[in-house]
């Protein structure tokens, strides 16, 4: 359990007033108490641009936070406590805007269409279809990063059809192929590929290839293989080791026997 916290509280008129009053005597003790009364897993901040760390007074928040809270050795936070987001536990994008590294953790946040919050005056074309929601969260994933996709409620709390349908269709692709996906890292070692259609993700001696274009044939460079299997499917998967690379053979699916449209996933087993 989190908490999205804005550091920039919109016509507060103390923070319209005056800023340093409004840090020390509004946002500061809120904070604390939040972490205090709740003990929260996440610590989520956002509206840090007006001003810089010094101002928001961010390090010395996080310094009680990591070293006299009641979350001090469970809590993680983001980067965006002002001045550069040089703090916190990790990194976010937004739409794809922003640094990503596997030097450090990261995260890449966005709604469903365009909007956070939930926009009527949105119409389907700017909703990201459940295909690219997929494949999004297997190029994220591949490169080291977290997904967090914001769902917009109406304003009697329901969640919209549209929203719904999405999360469904993402659930079901992730019943087949969430082993590629839960508790994975990215592959340091993956090789350059031109066809941007191919994915790595690894866990432990396990390597996991995903595709987002059903493919006759794939071949890894650079790594042996015990034995491969396609998610979700019980027949045998054909392969070949020729030297250092492995060429997988794409198995025939009869009508219905994979139940999954979006993207596949091979284990290879003990890869190394």
């Amino acid at each position: 359990m989190g908490f999205y916290y804005s550091l920039y509280e919109w016509y507060n008129p103390l923070y319209k007033q005056d800023v340093n009053k409004y840090v020390d005597e509004h946002m500061l003790p809120q904070l604390k108490d939040l972490v205090n009364r709740y003990q929260p897993d996440i610590i989520w901040p956002d509206g840090e641009w007006d001003h810089s760390d010094t101002v928001w007074k961010s390090r010395e928040f996080l310094s009680w936070l990591y070293n006299e809270s009641p979350v001090k050795n469970t809590v993680v936070t983001n980067d965006r406590w002002g001045g550069g987001r040089n703090h916190g536990g990790f990194t976010t994008t937004e739409y794809g805007s922003g640094k990503a590294s596997l030097e450090r953790p990261w995260e890449e946040c966005r709604g469903i269409g365009e909007s956070f919050g939930y926009n009527r005056n949105e119409n389907l074309e700017q909703y990201q279809t459940s295909r690219q929601l997929v494949h999004m969260l297997i190029d994220v994933v591949s490169r080291g990063g977290n997904l967090l996709l914001n769902i917009g409620p109406a304003a009697d709390g329901t969640i919209p059809v549209i929203m719904q349908q999405r999360l469904k269709d993402i659930g079901a692709w992730l019943q087949i192929n969430g082993d590629a996906i839960y508790g994975t890292t990215a592959w340091k070692e993956a090789p350059l590929q031109k066809d941007t259609s191919v994915f790595f993700t690894r866990k432990g001696k396990d390597l996991y290839v995903l595709h987002t274009n059903w493919k006759q044939q794939v071949t890894i460079p650079g790594i042996k293989a015990r034995s491969v299997e396609l998610l979700g499917f019980k027949g045998k998967v054909n392969y070949k080791q020729q030297g250092q690379n492995v060429t997988i053979t794409a198995p025939v699916l009869l009508p219905g026997e994979l139940n999954t449209q979006q993207a596949w996933a091979y284990k290879i087993s003990n890869a190394f």
